[in-house]
């Protein structure tokens, strides 16, 4: 059931973390939050860098992934709206409880998703559309990048992030890809499961999920 959204996924992944950057060190405390355009540049940017610099810690222990997406990753993806999203109209009624356990295994299984997708990069490269002026009283923003594969037709993509209201930074929390959002993805392959079985069956098939450990495939 999960493996329909793979593809979206691994886009997600590589336009967030293969900028084609020369590897150095960039302090987290720098990614400026308040401009969603300069926050992807420099989340990719670090990303890419403990990629390279940490090449052997990975390939020792893949699970490692894992870690980098969790630090460098995470903080800049609002997981906790894009699962409320998700829970949509199932959020009537629901045991708080229940919901906030949705929650946390849903972070995990993107560390996870996002993690095995790096598995994959191959020196992918991409570009960012120009920054456009954001009005003050606007609180969600797309930021288009482009996907260059040489063996693969270009792909476009488009993030959506959302501004908080309290502090004024940005999160992403979706992406379209090929006019397929990943939130409305998911809603219908999780609608039927949670009406069915309820929340807990979908939040113990995302834990199931996010334990998977991290696994390189055999190059053929």
């Amino acid at each position: 059931m999960m493996k329909g959204i793979t593809k979206i996924i691994a886009l997600l992944v590589f336009a967030l973390a293969s900028v084609n950057l020369q590897a150095k060190t960039v302090e987290t405390k720098a990614i400026d939050t308040s401009d969603p355009y300069q926050m992807m540049h420099q989340v990719a940017e670090i990303t890419f860098a403990r990629l390279k610099a940490e090449q052997t810690q990975i390939h020792n222990d893949p699970n490692h992934l894992k870690m980098i997406v969790d630090e460098e990753m995470m903080p800049y993806v609002n997981y906790q709206y894009a699962a409320l999203k998700l829970l949509g109209p199932n959020l009537r009624g629901a045991d708080k409880q229940e919901v906030g356990a949705f929650i946390e295994e849903f972070r995990a299984y993107l560390i996870t998703s996002y993690a095995q997708v790096l598995t994959q990069y191959s020196d992918q490269k991409i570009q960012f559309e120009q920054a456009q002026t954001i009005a003050e009283d606007r609180r969600v923003v797309n930021v288009r990048v482009e996907i260059i594969d040489r063996s693969r037709p270009n792909i476009k993509l488009d993030f959506t992030l959302l501004k908080n209201r309290k502090n004024g930074d940005w999160k992403a929390y979706d992406m379209t890809a090929e006019g397929i959002s990943l939130l409305s993805s998911k809603q219908s392959e999780w609608n039927t499961k949670i009406r069915q079985d309820g929340i807990p069956a979908v939040t113990k098939e995302l834990t199931e999920l996010a334990k998977k450990d991290i696994t390189f495939e055999a190059k053929k």
